[in-house]
């Protein structure tokens, strides 16, 4: 088959974190899938056209990249930061599972990107420096119990966590509840990382201990990560700086 399918990772939002490998895999695409907001920050061109869909229909935009490759396509299938990471690598896999056994001889490649958790982890510092766990809290794919279950044993593991999608409008008790859990689960005030818009001219970082983080404070284009117990703190002219050593 002369078609393919990159599924390839946009960064933060910085163009400058856009890797080389996803930038030339751009350049040669004829078709370019994702959700409006990630698809609106490819250029137009001439030989390109640009699919955007709601974030909703994963399975659907997936699967919509699968048929083009097939018939010829070159389509590049875009998320933010890491297209591994809670995004559409693995919509597309799942798509490729359930699809017709000629999608399985397509030329499918996962270009990585630069996620906003590691984009966050470096701004603040280094809090994700030794084990840590990534959980999205956004209830749509899986049930609160689940998500509270995970929370628990990652802290009581005493992991660094790093949460996606905290908080929506749809569903603003779910942080809170989510706070709740780990207040009860550390008992003690270890540091919480607020990184809003990370790599964007919007951006903006707080830390405060875990016994001051409110809800409010974070919105769904909010990184939260929560240190371990060893995570520290230290002040500097330029403004504190949090990590967590790679001893325990």
């Amino acid at each position: 088959m002369s078609g393919w399918v990159a599924i390839a990772g946009l960064g933060p939002g910085d163009e400058a974190l856009v890797t080389p490998e996803v930038r030339a895999a751009l350049d040669a695409a004829t078709d370019v899938v994702g959700y409006i907001p990630y698809v609106a920050r490819v250029a137009p061109r001439d030989g390109l056209t640009l699919h955007a869909s709601d974030n909703r229909v994963e399975l659907d935009r997936a699967a919509h990249a699968l048929e083009m490759a097939a018939a010829g396509k070159r389509v590049v299938v875009v998320s933010s930061g890491d297209p591994g990471v809670f995004a559409m690598a693995s919509a597309v896999f799942e798509a490729l599972e359930a699809g017709p056994e000629i999608w399985r001889a397509l030329d499918i490649r996962v270009l990585p990107g630069i996620t906003a958790m590691l984009a966050a982890a470096a701004k603040a510092g280094a809090p994700l420096g030794h084990d840590f766990c990534a959980i999205n809290l956004s209830d749509n794919l899986k049930p609160w119990a689940l998500i509270e279950k995970r929370l628990r044993l990652a802290a009581e593991a005493d992991f660094a966590m790093a949460f996606y999608n905290p908080r929506s409008k749809s569903r603003p008790e779910g942080f809170a509840r989510a706070l709740e859990v780990l207040r009860d689960a550390c008992a003690d005030a270890r540091p919480v990382l607020f990184a809003r818009a990370v790599s964007t001219p919007q951006e903006d970082l707080c830390i405060v201990p875990l016994t001051e983080a409110r809800p409010e404070m974070a919105d769904m284009r909010t990184m939260v990560i929560i240190g371990s117990s060893l995570t520290r703190v230290i002040d500097t002219p330029r403004g504190p700086v949090l990590y967590t050593p790679r001893s325990a």
